[in-house]
């Protein structure tokens, strides 16, 4: 899929020797190639990406060009690397996800008089076997998905105590589905399970990966299972393999979690059965950091050369607090999710990771989980 539009605005001079860009007026506007390891239609992660890239097309007039490389990863590599060599056509290339890294990394000193933008990891920028020249003319993108899914476990492991809601057994037990069984995706699943284990030592989480980010079906299969293994609440971090998660939720008459963007708005009116099942999304906010960035390329602060990392309190990530998380979560337990947000800002609670050298692998359990004087009961005693 391509979409453009054409609006007299901006070109960028660029300034490697100081890690800025210059804007300058020209007749043209500013040129961006997005592409994608996947295609548009996720509900999720990549849509949360391109909504970013629409809302900079409206407010400041780029041209974007997306391009669909499909599920195939035997695809991803010649792909991305066809668009970067047609350097005639854009100023600014953009990629992501974990899979995508070293394909660009490995690339872009063949073209030092463009910029490139990557998100959802960074660049290798010390390592010289993959970034050739330093990789200084790559911005990267990381989002503290930890963090956010934190507190999507506190908010689960909360609500599977809320008994007399119908749909919640007596069962401590919770799930989460990931699309692969990778770092990234693990940096969801730790924080998870830690957010659980703050809220009830108890907590047992259910983990499982589909392999693949576009089997509805095999979404669908693996959290029925789940159900019936008694979690009554799944988090599905599998992109558009997690539709079938809903899918079974609303059948179930369980409930979910969703991932990237508020997915249970996003099908509201098309389908809101399905939408009230879904009590609430883990935001990783692809799309308010793009814009960031392209706001900041424009402007001529871009620190390219480096990477930026986005956490709650940056915005970067955080649950969703729509129409029907308020409708749906008991007070308590709201005030509780504000009071474990505010203690991760301020310091109180650190969150462990699967990523460097203090990474956490997953399925610990809660007797391994750090200590913390956060008293999670008290919000819940009553």
């Amino acid at each position: 899929m391509i979409t453009r539009q054409r609006v007299l605005f901006v070109v960028l001079v660029l300034m490697l020797g100081v890690g800025v860009f210059s804007v300058a007026a020209q007749d043209e506007p500013l040129r961006v190639t997005y592409v994608v390891n996947g295609t548009l239609g996720d509900k999720s992660f990549i849509d949360s990406a391109q909504r970013g890239l629409d809302q900079s097309v409206e407010e400041f007039g780029i041209d974007v060009r997306t391009i669909e490389t499909g599920f195939d990863p035997a695809n991803w590599e010649s792909g991305l690397a066809d668009m970067m060599a047609d350097t005639d056509n854009y100023d600014v290339l953009i990629a992501g996800s974990f899979s995508m890294l070293n394909y660009m990394a490995s690339r872009v000193h063949l073209y030092p008089d463009k910029v490139f933008f990557f998100y959802d990891a960074s660049m290798p920028y010390d390592d010289p076997s993959i970034c050739v020249d330093g990789c200084t003319n790559v911005y990267s993108i990381t989002y503290a998905q930890n963090e956010g899914s934190f507190l999507a476990g506190v908010y689960a492991a909360a609500m599977s105590l809320q008994t007399d809601i119908e749909g919640i057994n007596e069962s401590p037990i919770i799930g989460a589905l990931g699309g692969q069984d990778i770092p990234v995706i693990n940096d969801f699943i730790v924080g998870y399970e830690q957010g659980a284990c703050l809220v009830n030592p108890e907590s047992q989480v259910l983990v499982q990966y589909a392999g693949s980010w576009s089997d509805p079906a095999r979404g669908k299969e693996i959290a029925l299972a789940m159900y019936d293994q008694g979690a009554d609440i799944v988090f599905q971090v599998a992109g558009g393999t997690g539709e079938g998660v809903f899918e079974a939720a609303t059948e179930q008459g369980a409930f979910a979690l969703g991932v990237d963007s508020d997915q249970a708005s996003i099908i509201a009116d098309t389908d809101p059965d399905q939408a009230a099942r879904i009590l609430t999304s883990m935001m990783k906010n692809v799309d308010r950091s793009l814009y960031r960035a392209i706001e900041l390329y424009l402007a001529g602060e871009l620190p390219v050369g480096t990477a930026d990392a986005l956490g709650i309190a940056d915005g970067g990530v955080g649950l969703a607090y729509n129409d029907i998380y308020t409708e749906f979560t008991p007070q308590p337990v709201q005030d509780l999710v504000a009071a474990v947000e505010a203690a991760v800002l301020s310091g109180d609670i650190s969150i462990i990771t699967a990523f460097g050298d203090a990474a956490v692998p997953v399925g610990q359990g809660c007797a391994a989980m750090p200590e913390t004087e956060f008293d999670a009961a008290s919000f819940l005693s009553s």
